[in-house]
């Protein structure tokens, strides 16, 4: 050994050397086993997250669809219910934790690791294909993909550009309050009246249509609107009824892009409006940021956006209030009536824009003013509510002098979500969406006449109702049901109309990229 300068003893090199080598393999050793041991724990997590995250789904949700989750994956989720949140961390999150926390604990407590990492690369393995079973079946993937790599020109052949089309306004421009209902169906009704249930959960909404125009015709029973493909939550209901097309995204395009610009070759009924002096307002309880609606409405029609943080802004809500998506229906409905109000003392036409929120699923949110009607049943006391303060907000409208010079559309966005309340619903019986249209200028051409028509039909139908005249009566996918003219679902089924907008459509991703 040899002696340093302040009295240290130092090995020789050739011991150090040894030690290194000596020590090295067996450190190397370890820490690749930390390393696969965290590479294996988080595959195991995600893995987990994404097994529970669609059997939630799957069971949780109706009419869901792949189209929807990738917009979903690519949407802003700020805004989201903390009711839609918890559940996901809950049943989702917190059991792939516990997991992979179980499972390196046994691996600490057993001596053959290998082995027991080995068992769970095969677990693992067998929950990824029982989860892909499943889901993919549920979810209809494998024809989701068979559809993408099928190209359609269904779209673009059928398509009437509002840009093209002549739209002439009437000299005196009536006022329009259109209503999204959420997830409100003519199912709900009672089946004398067109619905599917014995008890008629919303009779004020079943006697609205039967005092106004629905397009049921001489049948004595609600209709309503088929809800096609990529038209079935709320963002995709709200861009089909005002655009006549089924919100399909292109997946390989980058999502910032995307809500920079929401389909800016698309000229919807909101850009119309504006562009004929339409003051345009849309009013929700919720957060509008949430699933691009705020990006789509100020981009198509430059709409006043009256959300749920504008309530707080305003004072109407203290700053910690939060119910539900934002804030209840009552106070939509009463913000509603103070803001028409105001609308009504410009010199402009106005466009009221509403979409309701408390009977968005999971079975809704039930507010104090909910009647107990059905107390056996929360969903249906929810509908029940919403059916009721609706007639009286129409009713309220009705008694205002600008009432005479306005015209209300109220439709429901999609068809429910909410997985077992349509249950005992005959397999045979199409749900459809409610729709009725109070105080339209114009009368139905063939009053006798049943019509199959689509929430596409909306677009064209609600200009014509405010007395516009529209060359060929057709506007995107949609027709004017005023007019005589055959809807698509008319001309085409259901069947075969709904295939053709599963196929790819290189259509639709020219009116993403393009300005009109």
């Amino acid at each position: 050994m040899e002696m340093d300068k302040s009295g240290l003893l130092l090995g020789t090199e050739q011991d150090v050397l040894e030690t290194v080598k000596a020590t090295c393999p067996a450190h190397k050793k370890k820490v690749k086993k930390v390393v696969e041991r965290i590479l294996l724990s988080i595959i195991a997590f995600a893995v987990f997250l994404l097994t529970f995250g669609l059997i939630y789904l799957c069971t949780n949700w109706d009419y869901l669809s792949v189209g929807e989750i990738i917009y979903h994956i690519k949407s802003p989720l700020q805004g989201a219910s903390d009711s839609s949140v918890w559940p996901i961390i809950f049943l989702c999150v917190v059991p792939s934790v516990l997991i992979v926390i179980g499972i390196n604990i046994i691996a600490n407590l057993r001596k053959n690791r290998k082995k027991l990492w080995r068992t769970m690369v095969v677990l693992l393995t067998v929950t990824v294909l029982g989860c892909n079973i499943y889901s993919w079946n549920k979810l209809e993937v494998i024809d989701y993909a068979v559809c993408q790599m099928h190209k359609s020109d269904f779209i673009e052949k059928n398509y009437a550009n509002p840009s093209n089309v002549r739209i002439t306004f009437p000299k005196q421009k009536r006022n329009l309050i259109y209503i999204y209902l959420e997830s409100m169906e003519v199912t709900f009704a009672d089946e004398a009246s067109g619905g599917a249930f014995p008890e008629n959960a919303i009779p004020e909404l079943t006697a609205l249509a039967s005092e106004n125009v629905d397009f049921s015709g001489n049948s004595g029973k609600m209709t309503g609107a088929v809800s096609m493909n990529d038209t079935n939550w709320t963002v995709a209901a709200m861009f089909a009824q005002t655009s006549g097309l089924p919100l399909k995204i292109p997946v390989d395009q980058n999502e910032m892009v995307y809500f920079n610009k929401f389909f800016p070759g698309v000229t919807s009924l909101g850009d119309i409006l504006e562009s004929n002096g339409y003051n345009n307002v849309l009013m929700i309880g919720s957060n509008a940021e949430f699933g691009g609606r705020k990006n789509y409405f100020t981009q198509h029609g430059n709409y006043e956006i009256d959300d749920y943080l504008w309530a707080k802004e305003e004072g109407l809500i203290p700053e910690d209030y939060k119910v539900w998506w934002g804030y209840e229906d009552t106070k939509l409905f009463r913000y509603a009536r103070n803001k028409l109000n105001n609308l009504s003392k410009t010199d402009e036409p106005f466009n009221l824009t509403i979409l309701t929120a408390d009977t968005h699923f999971e079975d809704g949110h039930k507010c104090p003013r909910c009647p107990g009607n059905f107390e056996d049943n929360r969903y249906a006391d929810i509908m029940n509510c919403s059916s009721i303060q609706v007639n009286e907000f129409v009713k309220w409208c009705e008694k205002q002098p600008w009432y005479e010079n306005t015209t209300i559309v109220i439709s429901g966005d999609h068809p429910t979500m909410d997985k077992n309340f349509c249950d005992d619903v005959r397999e045979d019986y199409q749900r459809k969406v409610y729709t009725t249209i109070i105080n339209p200028a114009v009368q139905v051409e063939d009053p006798d006449r049943v019509r199959e028509f689509s929430t596409f039909d909306h677009f064209p139908t609600t200009l014509a109702a405010l007395g516009c005249e529209i060359d060929g009566n057709r506007l995107g996918l949609g027709t004017n049901l005023f007019s005589s003219e055959d809807t698509l679902l008319e001309k085409y089924g259901y069947e075969d109309f709904n295939r053709e907008l599963k196929y790819r459509s290189d259509f639709m991703k020219k009116l993403f990229k393009k300005s009109r």
